[in-house]
């Protein structure tokens, strides 16, 4: 026997037969999957009561009994008994309810008696859930006997209390009204009652400005006024149907204040006195106002000023009035109206709200607070270093003011003059600047100080006695009382001939014994110049430095002489400049002729003056002697000398060795000489690191003339004339080889087809061969053998048995791949006669040549076919008129037929 626990926690004992008890969900809640799910439960459980051994064991059942809607848990609705064998109150459940509900349990009341109760989950409702519950009560013994009965109760009706719908069911509902509103309705009232019966509506307390009507509506009875009137009401709402049942709720209704007052002023005072230059956040003025909105509660007003002067601000909570930025009484506008006018409003709202407005004034009070100032505040004056004393120089108080407004803040004087120097000049109180005494720069007992730094101190006469230090520069201009002086009377500087453009030779200098010293600037004021160059000396304005600006020759002139100004501006002194100018050897040995072409014989003796050239050669700056000849280019295999070399100044060109080109030693047959002549013949090779050597050259072109030779040319036979219409580039050097490889593939291909063609007609036609041989000779026992006639024809190196086309013009032209003539290929060529094919064929039979042979005779002019024919077949005639054609000329037209068939245009004859 096993134990299980039943809905309400009892033992429940099984027996045999086994019954699944599941706890079902909430009618309300149940769904499609829970439905079917308890459908197959019952439908086992009715299956195993059953098959097993059904019993009457439950007394009082069926039967039919009734509760009452809104009943508590633990209400007993029927009671029932259980007879025999003794069976635990764990036995008996309810296992089924149609509808689904968990409204109902059992309850044992002690031994076999028990009881159905409610549970109170759900509250039977009879408005609202079903008025009718089938309950089915299973029972099983110790021994296996069930019994299942079903009890049927009924929900009866009871009349429940209103209740009220919407915000008032569950809380207290807050009304607004604002004042001034008229009589209106403020609220809805909803209740309902479960029966459907007809409800009342009260009101309390009764006094209040209030009334409900039948429909639960709620009207105001007056217009509030906040101000007068209570600000809030609490009304009891009753709701009572006609059994006298009633609900009540409390609404809370409150009286909204509307921004219906303007706000006054209770500040009174109207003009405010504040010195100038004060801080910002500086407080000027109380402004308070009160509004008879607030009540008692505290005032929310907003204070701002309607001007739009930045120098004051207001707090809009509080009224307090403060500087807001700088107040300076002594610039426009202030300094000529010192009172400021300005427009305070406050307002009960930020914005669209009441408010008022007032004027007030504040009058700004000068203080002194500005020191006085000059403009400028350094002062520069100049005075002659030999001014006489009491001289004036400046008056400050021209350029000084004090800016205060009121004159008593704004007097001044000038104390304090100091500085070095400052015993030479006075400065009155009044501002006035004289000098008292002699500045002499030059004199040593003087500092020669050229700027006087003084300070002076303007200061007011008002508390706090403000001032401001005053700078005076006075420069002492010095007086130009003394001429230049050259160190030297004369200067004289030697420079070679072939010092570069541009360097400096030397330098000048003078002084001046004026303080400070005057700037001195030097020029060339005479000489410096010859014939060619109107300057050939520079000198620096300022460091008198000395140039040359054109090359020096001292072969044209040996000394330069010139005058130098040294000048202050106002005073100048000269002297003289003496530039000696030192030899170097600086120019070139000069060669006539310069350049000479000459032409010899290739067997020309050697030792030969050649052509009996000489040169001769002049250097302006050498002795003959100092000259050397040597060829510096071009002299190849060294043919060439000059005889003497060396050690004067002419010289002949003399042939040295033989010309040799038949070994292929020379082959050169023109020779360009680069002769260079030096002056460094009479210079050790100690003294060539120091000395200049000049060099000249002389260019020679030399040609060469072979001897004469003829040339004999012979054609055996016949005389070929060649016409060429092409010209190659060396260049295009693709074009030949690409030529030559494409004859040497078509000679190839040529051949193997004339092959193919003489082995077919040997073997097919013979007689027709003999025959057509025959007709064409005309004379059979004269005729020449085909092997004579085929050497004849391969002499001949005129047949073109080639073809290409040209890359450049596109064009076709014919070759000759032995010789390599070429010509243009003739688009109206005839074709060839057909003997020309039988000769080939022949020819190709007995020399080898191949289908060379055959091509060559149809690519030529129809007058050079002809002369060829003729030359091979000398016995050979036409037919006559009259003469039928023989059976072998019929054989060779028709073989003639069959090999353009087979080549298939391979040979590519011309059209």
């Amino acid at each position: 026997m096993k134990k299980r626990k039943n809905l309400d926690g009892a033992d429940v004992k099984w027996g045999k037969h086994t019954v699944i008890f599941l706890q079902f969900a909430s009618w309300e809640h149940e769904g499609r999957v829970i439905k079917t799910m308890k459908s197959m439960l019952l439908f086992l459980i009715l299956l195993g009561v059953v098959s097993g051994r059904r019993s009457q064991l439950l007394q009082g059942l069926p039967a039919t009994s009734t509760v009452e809607e809104n009943s508590a848990a633990g209400v007993a609705v029927y009671n029932f008994s259980v007879t025999l064998s003794p069976l635990a109150s764990e036995g008996v459940a309810i296992i089924n309810s149609n509808p689904l509900t968990e409204a109902f349990a059992i309850e044992s009341k002690g031994g076999l008696e028990f009881r159905v109760i409610t549970t109170g989950n759900p509250i039977l409702d009879y408005e609202t859930m079903p008025k009718r519950f089938d309950l089915q009560i299973f029972v099983e013994d110790t021994t296996g006997r069930t019994d299942l009965k079903i009890l049927t109760i009924h929900v009866t009706d009871k009349n429940e209390h209103p209740v009220f719908r919407g915000n008032m069911a569950i809380e207290t509902v807050m009304i607004y009204v604002r004042e001034g509103t008229p009589p209106e309705r403020i609220y809805q009232v909803v209740a309902a009652d479960p029966e459907n019966a007809k409800l009342k509506y009260s009101l309390l307390p009764a006094t209040a400005p209030f009334l409900i009507r039948e429909s639960g509506a709620i009207f105001s009875t007056k217009e509030f006024d906040y101000e007068k009137d209570p600000h809030s009401y609490f009304l009891n709402i009753t709701v009572t149907d006609p059994d006298g049942l009633n609900s009540t709720r409390t609404v809370n209704i409150n009286i909204v204040n509307i921004n219906d007052e303007r706000p006054y002023f209770i500040t009174k005072q109207r003009i405010y006195r504040i010195p100038e230059e004060q801080s910002p956040g500086t407080s000027v003025a109380n402004i308070t106002a009160k509004d008879p909105d607030d009540g008692d509660s505290p005032s929310r007003l907003f204070y701002s000023i309607q001007s739009s002067d930045r120098r004051f601000a207001i707090n809009p909570a509080t009224g307090e009035l403060q500087v807001a930025g700088r107040i300076d009484r002594d610039a426009l506008p202030l300094r000529l109206h010192p009172n400021i006018s300005m427009v305070v409003r406050v307002e009960d709202s930020p914005s669209s709200g009441r408010a008022r407005e007032m004027e007030i004034t504040i009058v700004i009070e000068d203080v002194n607070d500005n020191p006085p100032e000059c403009n400028p505040s350094a002062f520069r004056k100049e005075a002659n270093e030999n001014t006489a004393p009491g001289t004036f120089l400046v008056d400050l108080r021209n350029y000084c003011k004090d800016i205060d407004a009121d004159p008593s803040n704004n007097q001044f004087i000038f104390t304090g003059l100091s500085g070095f120097g400052s015993n030479n000049f006075a400065l009155e109180s009044t501002g006035r600047l004289v000098m008292t005494g002699t500045i002499a720069l030059e004199n040593t007992a003087n500092p020669g100080v050229e700027v006087y730094t003084l300070t002076a101190r303007v200061q007011d006469i008002a508390h706090p006695n403000y001032s401001n230090i005053i700078y005076i520069y006075i420069r002492i201009k010095p007086v130009n009382e003394f001429f230049p002086v050259f160190q030297n009377l004369s200067y004289v500087f030697s420079v070679s001939e072939i010092t570069k453009v541009g360097s400096s030779i030397g330098r000048v200098h003078a002084i001046d014994k004026d303080w400070p010293p005057n700037v001195i600037t030097y020029s060339i004021v005479a000489g410096a110049g010859t014939r060619d160059y109107t300057n050939i000396f520079w000198i620096s304005p300022m460091k008198g430095d000395v140039r040359i600006l054109a090359r020096l020759d001292y072969e044209t002139t040996q000394k330069h002489i010139f005058t130098v100004q040294a000048s202050n501006q106002e005073k100048s002194t000269t002297a003289s400049v003496t530039v000696n100018v030192l030899e170097v050897n600086d120019e070139e040995p000069v060669c006539s002729p310069n350049f000479f072409s000459l032409q010899i014989p290739v067997n020309l003796a050697v030792g030969t003056n050649i052509n009996g050239f000489r040169i001769e050669c002049q250097d302006r700056d050498s002795d003959p002697r100092s000259f050397r000849y040597f060829i510096n280019e071009g002299n190849e295999n060294s043919h060439f000398t000059f005889s003497p070399s060396a050690g004067s100044n002419t010289s002949r060109l003399i042939l040295t060795s033989r010309f040799d080109y038949e070994s292929g030693l020379d082959t050169n047959w023109v020779y360009s000489l680069r002769v260079h002549i030096t002056d460094d013949n009479l210079v050790s090779a100690r003294d060539k690191t120091t000395h200049l050597t000049k060099t000249g050259t002389v260019t020679l072109n030399i040609r060469v003339i072979p001897n004469p030779t003829t040339a004999t040319t012979t054609t055996p036979g016949f005389t070929v004339v060649t016409r060429r219409e092409n010209l190659y580039s060396p260049s295009a050097w693709y074009v030949p080889f690409v030529v030559t490889l494409g004859a040497l593939l078509l000679l190839g291909l040529l051949g193997h087809l004339g092959l193919l063609l003489l082995t077919r007609i040997r073997s097919c036609c013979p007689p027709a061969g003999k025959a057509r041989s025959t007709s064409l000779i005309n004379a059979p026992e004269k005729k020449k053998p085909k092997k004579e006639v085929a050497v004849t024809m391969t002499k001949l190196n005129t047949i073109f048995d080639g073809e290409a086309r040209d890359p450049v013009t596109g064009r076709v032209y014919e070759f000759n791949t032995r010789s390599g003539a070429r010509r243009w290929k003739k688009s109206n060529e005839p074709l060839q006669p057909m003997l020309a094919v039988q000769v080939m064929s022949s020819a190709t039979e007995h020399s080898g040549q191949g289908v060379d042979g055959a091509e060559a005779p149809s690519r030529e002019n129809p007058s050079e076919k002809r002369k060829e024919l003729t030359a091979a077949t000398k016995p050979a005639a036409k037919p006559s008129a009259g003469q039928s054609e023989t059976s072998g000329q019929a054989g060779l037209r028709v073989q003639k037929k069959k090999e353009e068939s087979e080549d298939g245009g391979l040979s590519s004859p011309a059209p």
